[in-house]
């Protein structure tokens, strides 16, 4: 069972893991139902979909790995609220990380709180950012917003985890490639996970 809060529970077998990397999964989810959906927006809309037409999860649980200059490396956050941050389309007249024409916020609103955990604003784009400054998110990744969006649209609950992995700045690919392999360790524990509560969408 994952317990989200204590309104919100799902049977462990009708939730879906996505990771955009295999490492990011390691041993710790392998025998649990997981999606390893690659890097970037692109790819995770696509093999997300292809996902749920298969598995047709009550729940979508997207874990990651982040940059932050936040938070501290190590740490696990709750990502409830989503931008796509390398949505630019300011010289039409749009406001910065509005998609234009699509009735979509600047900042989507779809993920469950997870109790024990900081609450944040994950920003998502197609680039290793390495150069973060202030601006209305505080943790970036690659995938994330794409997973919220569909997980959305196809009005299936969904948790974001992300564990900061770096600084998201000129040293972020160095501490990215120390720290990624302890992520799933991190979730594991985060989610209180019983290897003998397994079974298959």
């Amino acid at each position: 069972m994952v317990v989200i809060n204590q309104n919100r529970s799902f049977p462990i077998g009708n939730v879906l893991f996505t990771f955009a990397l295999a490492s990011e999964a390691a041993e710790v989810f392998s025998e649990y139902n997981h999606l390893i959906c690659g890097i970037g927006k692109v790819n995770a809309t696509y093999n997300l979909l292809k996902a749920i037409q298969d598995k047709k999860p009550s729940l979508i649980v997207n874990l990651g790995s982040a940059g932050s200059n936040y938070y501290k490396k190590g740490e696990v956050v709750c990502c409830t609220k989503f931008v796509q941050r390398d949505m630019d389309v300011r010289g039409l007249g749009y406001e910065q990380y509005e998609t234009p024409l699509s009735g979509l916020p600047l900042v989507l609103e779809y993920g469950l709180q997870m109790e024990g955990l900081p609450e944040t604003i994950c920003g998502t784009g197609d680039n290793f950012e390495m150069a973060h400054s202030a601006t209305i998110y505080n943790v970036v990744d690659m995938e994330a917003y794409a997973l919220a969006l569909v997980a959305m649209k196809e009005n299936i609950p969904f948790l974001c985890l992300k564990y900061i992995s770096d600084g998201a700045d000129g040293n972020a690919a160095e501490d990215w490639t120390v720290q990624v392999h302890k992520a799933a360790m991190a979730f594991g524990e985060a989610l209180k996970l019983d290897k003998k509560d397994i079974s298959v969408l």
